[in-house]
């Protein structure tokens, strides 16, 4: 007898799975809304500098070199970093346009 009282008293409320769901997907739209989006959001603006890139433009590379373009392709870019001197590098490694 007091093992049905034991099991009795765990058993689940009715409706519980339900709202375990709710709650669930409640998390998960909380989470992409506070990681997913600022991030694809980042990863789109990233992508429009990257399109929007120019001969003559000056750049810093992720490794912190500053140059100025000479020649744009497809994926390389060529960059002036001093007088006669330039690197090719791949389009992905700008880091950010400098303003002048």
């Amino acid at each position: 007898m007091v093992y049905l009282a034991t099991f009795a008293l765990q058993a689940p409320a009715p409706g519980g799975g339900a709202a375990s769901m709710i709650w669930m997907f409640l998390l998960l739209g909380i989470f992409w809304v506070i990681m997913i989006l600022p991030q694809r959001k980042q990863q789109k603006k990233r992508a429009e500098m990257l399109n929007a890139l120019k001969k003559g433009d000056k750049v810093v590379t992720i490794g912190g070199i500053h140059g100025e373009i000479t020649e744009i392709g497809d994926d390389e870019l060529r960059l002036r970093i001093a007088d006669k001197v330039e690197i090719k590098l791949a389009k992905g490694s700008i880091s950010r346009v400098k303003g002048e």
